[in-house]
């Protein structure tokens, strides 16, 4: 794909200088497109200059959300370079096993985590950029303020990699999804036409920019269509809330994983927030429960759920806006710029109704992981990416991620896929968030646990749990187990990590019901 990469900020700088390209909520910063460019070019030459920075060199950023996130990522654009956005969340030992794997010329760090980025750093020749609080102080911001304006591009091809994405829960040897400009531009493409983003879009990026949530789908869309994106670096309900509600931000696209919508939609608040302005709301990250459907769409919020992964660009399945009321739970159909299939275990395409594996190909699949030819031989086959999701799709073309294929759980020879078992006990008005995982049993080989997190102020006993579920459920489906803890973990975007759950909740934590 040896097409040009063309510069989304460039061309918009030159077309229309003066709209917000990014409001950062945080440092209260807005950037224009032509003050966007600008610093991105400016950035671009100290980086080449006085850093040393040549096509092809990596570039890592440890920081929470701000503007300059995507200024540095434009930034790597012009000069050739590949950005390495890392999880900040992480720790100093974490963090070095990545940038092994990246091996950056130079890591920019939030001031807040100095001491990580030098316990971090591989070997003394990683270059250490302070960038103060919000990026405009530190050694960062006095060099860039300084640096020229008119540095020249370097040409760019589609095939170019333009970013590295560390994918979460990742063991053993870091996987480092590269992230092409096709990738990105196809993304948008097929993301942005779906949910309508536009020149008038104001999208909200509270997913982390280390995150191909946050990258890929909560800022690029709205920066490629010349819209603006509002950066935040807080995701708690009240807080977003506040940025829904403001009509000065005039906030018309979201994005968030079920987890998020839960909980905004069980605030105090969220039936008074004024939210006639979104546009569009997508959710993707795990099946979204009917019941968190009902609730938004009471507020008149329909969602578009969609489904993708990092390495898949990510969108794969997106809902369109008018999709029928007896879908919802769908996320929807192919995008147009790819191909997928469901692959059975025994390797043959998927009958209508029958589960299988995602299998996805096309110009936003990347091409592997960074530094890894192990890891990128088995994700693939025969050019198709193999996602490790199991679905279905239904005889109208409607595509329904059932869950994880490593979350199916087979319980007396039969298989449990727990996404199924939680929109059942999502009814459960008591219920604030649920996870249902597999754990063994002597007598079935495995059986469910579900492990629920009340609302506030209630009560629930596991006896109401599984009386709800009879009759709702298979008798086989219904979990042998009910523990109800304080929270459920998390990762970095809200999503329930099972496997850190699995480990918890060990046979003494159980009681057998």
């Amino acid at each position: 794909m040896n097409y040009p990469a063309y510069d989304w900020i460039a061309r918009h700088a030159a077309r229309q200088p003066g709209k917000a390209a990014c409001i950062d909520v945080h440092s209260h910063r807005t950037l224009s497109y032509a003050a966007m460019d600008q610093r991105a070019r400016q950035l671009a030459a100290w980086l080449t200059k006085d850093c040393g920075l040549a096509r092809g060199d990596r570039v890592a950023v440890l920081s929470q959300n701000t503007v300059e996130h995507l200024v540095v990522h434009n930034a790597c654009v012009k000069a050739g370079a590949i950005n390495v956005p890392l999880n900040w969340r992480l720790t100093a030992r974490e963090l070095r096993d990545q940038l092994a794997n990246a091996a950056p010329r130079v890591l920019i760090h939030e001031d807040q985590y100095a001491e990580t980025a030098r316990a971090a750093a591989p070997d003394a020749s990683l270059r250490l950029v302070d960038w103060g609080a919000d990026g405009t102080g530190g050694e960062y911001g006095t060099s860039v303020a300084a640096a020229p304006a008119d540095f020249a591009p370097v040409a760019a091809t589609l095939a170019d990699a333009c970013a590295i994405l560390y994918t979460s829960g990742a063991t053993g040897q870091p996987k480092g999804v590269v992230i092409t400009h096709a990738m990105l531009f196809f993304n948008v493409v097929n993301y942005g036409m779906i949910v309508r983003v536009g020149q008038s879009s104001v999208q909200l990026c509270s997913l982390p920019l280390f995150h191909t949530g946050g990258l890929s789908q909560g800022s690029s869309p709205a920066l490629h269509a010349g819209g603006t994106v509002v950066v935040s670096r807080r995701s708690d309900p009240d807080y977003v809330l506040d940025l829904l509600d403001d009509p000065a931000l005039g906030i018309t696209h979201m994005m968030g994983v079920p987890a998020s919508y839960q909980m905004l939609s069980q605030h105090p608040r969220f039936d008074s927030v004024d939210l006639s302005r979104i546009v569009a709301a997508a959710v993707g990250g795990s099946p979204v429960p009917l019941a968190l459907h009902h609730r938004w769409r009471a507020r008149g919020v329909a969602f578009q759920e969609g489904y993708g992964m990092t390495e898949s660009g990510p969108s794969v399945y997106i809902s369109a806006l008018d999709q029928p009321l007896e879908k919802v739970g769908s996320c929807g159909k192919p995008v147009v710029h790819a191909e997928s299939r469901l692959v059975t275990p025994d390797g043959r395409d998927a009958n209508t109704g029958e589960v299988g594996e995602v299998w996805v190909r096309g110009p936003s699949v990347t091409p592997g992981y960074w530094n890894n030819p192990a890891a990128t031989a088995l994700a693939f086959s025969d050019g198709w990416l193999k996602s490790g999701d199991a679905a279905r799709r239904d005889a109208d073309g409607y595509y329904y991620i059932v869950d994880r294929w490593k979350d199916m759980y087979i319980s007396g020879g039969e298989n449990v896929y727990p996404a199924e078992v939680e929109n059942v006990l999502y009814e459960l008005p008591e219920v604030a968030e649920v996870a249902v995982i597999g754990v063994a049993d002597e007598r079935w080989g495995e059986v469910g646990c579900a492990a629920i997190v009340l609302r506030p102020a209630v009560t629930l006993g596991a006896d109401q749990v599984l009386l709800h579920c009879d009759g709702r459920l298979a008798r086989y489906k219904i979990p042998r187990h009910v523990v109800f803890l304080d929270g459920l973990p998390h990762n970095e975007v809200g999503k329930i990590v099972k496997g850190e759950l699995r480990q918890r909740l060990g046979a003494g934590a159980l009681v057998r019901k």
